[in-house]
């Protein structure tokens, strides 16, 4: 399992900058200029919070080549804004886990000295019992991140599943993420990681991040849009439980 750090805002690539630059209309400093502007701290998350980037990649969807990680930053950095959650950190987690979960290969739940992987949330939890104090913060933060995901991205099929077929609704994803997040904040390697105060703050917020998720791939934008890789992972996900 990859612990997931909020680390989009330091990778950005060579054609993220190229979009900053054009967008911004920043093209006569050069891209020397810009770099240095993005390295220091306070001016890249000024530059980055302004909203023409936002709507450029709203309205330029499916025809950009820029990095998922830049992509999802400014979409979840605006949608959680409008939701009342201002804090950078959890903005940068949350679009690190959209970017990771583009590739199915990371979205695994896979226990040190097992076979397999853990697929579903009663083998996590089940795995919980015997787990050592490492792999149980690892497992705990899986299940957040996961519950954050399904109930983010898939709110009408769960819906949907809750309602005619007696699947857990998202009131369980919802209390599964947030007793999931909180008891992760409250571990040892969280404080290790700087990653308690995220963890606490999604566990506090998992509602409202919840529904801003919902909002942004419902109504704002369409995840295929960036890689093939992500239309995967959801196809994945929906047959994992059994959704058709």
């Amino acid at each position: 399992m990859k612990l997931i750090q909020p680390n989009c805002r330091i990778q950005f690539t060579a054609a993220d900058l190229e979009f900053i630059a054009e967008t911004l209309d920043r093209k006569s400093p050069g891209h020397q200029t810009l770099l240095k502007l993005l390295a220091d701290d306070d001016t890249r998350d000024l530059i980055l919070d302004d909203e023409h980037l936002f709507n450029a990649l709203l309205e330029n969807r499916g025809c950009l080549r820029i990095s998922s990680r830049f992509y999802f930053y400014i979409i979840v950095r605006n949608v959680l804004k409008r939701a009342g959650i201002d804090d950078r950190q959890v903005a940068d987690y949350t679009a690190e886990l959209l970017s990771e979960y583009s590739q199915l290969d990371r979205t695994t739940c896979k226990v040190p000295g097992q076979q397999g992987t853990l697929d579903y949330f009663f083998e996590m939890l089940a795995a919980l019992q015997q787990a050592d104090d490492r792999t149980s913060f690892y497992i705990r933060a899986h299940i957040g991140n996961h519950s954050l995901f399904l109930s983010g991205v898939f709110p009408q099929r769960i819906r949907y599943r809750a309602e005619k077929k007696g699947f857990p609704d998202l009131r369980y994803y919802e209390a599964l993420g947030q007793s999931s997040f909180r008891i992760a904040s409250d571990h040892r390697l969280a404080a290790k990681y700087d990653l308690a105060p995220i963890y606490t703050k999604l566990a506090d917020r998992f509602q409202e991040t919840r529904q801003a998720l919902n909002d942004m791939s419902e109504r704002l934008v369409c995840l295929g849009d960036l890689d093939s890789g992500l239309d995967s992972l959801l196809l994945h996900s929906m047959n994992e439980f059994g959704w058709s």
